[in-house]
């Protein structure tokens, strides 16, 4: 890529362009999130009272990948941590830069806030993904448990 993309908050007039994107995200994951579930986060993610937070990234003027990160407080730390909760990039434009600068953008948001850490988790298996995010965060060894409730 020639150029850094045009990274962009979310704003009211963007759901049209997010959410073919989030639907991707799904579909990569294989999981189908409530339409309900769906409206709510993007209600969340206008709303500048929540911890919830958006961003698009851009390619020729098409909606090409999306972040979401959550801020939450932490008990080892006086600033908050945050949660890089979602990345997708589109398929045809894997590769020229936008996950990384969607990353990097996140980090520039945290320390905007005075974050103490930026985390994410991915699967095991996201071994494209997992090439870019071994470049630009480190590997901890921690595993997650979950139990859905």
């Amino acid at each position: 890529m020639a150029q850094s993309p045009d990274i962009r908050p979310v704003s009211d007039t963007d759901f049209d362009a997010w959410l073919p994107l989030w639907k991707g995200y799904q579909a990569f994951y294989q999981v189908d999130i409530p339409e309900s579930a769906t409206r709510t986060t993007w209600a969340r993610m206008l709303d500048p009272t929540e911890p919830v937070h958006a961003a698009l990234s851009y390619h020729e003027g098409r909606a090409v990948g999306l972040v979401h990160w959550i801020f939450h407080r932490s008990t080892w730390t006086p600033g908050d941590y945050c949660y890089l909760q979602d990345l997708f990039v589109a398929p045809d434009v894997r590769g020229g830069g936008h996950g990384r600068h969607l990353i990097e953008h996140v980090y520039a948001q945290a320390r905007a806030a005075n974050a103490a850490r930026v985390y994410w988790l991915t699967h095991e298996t996201n071994t494209t993904a997992r090439q870019l995010y071994d470049r630009v965060a480190d590997l901890p060894g921690f595993i997650q448990y979950r139990k859905v409730l």
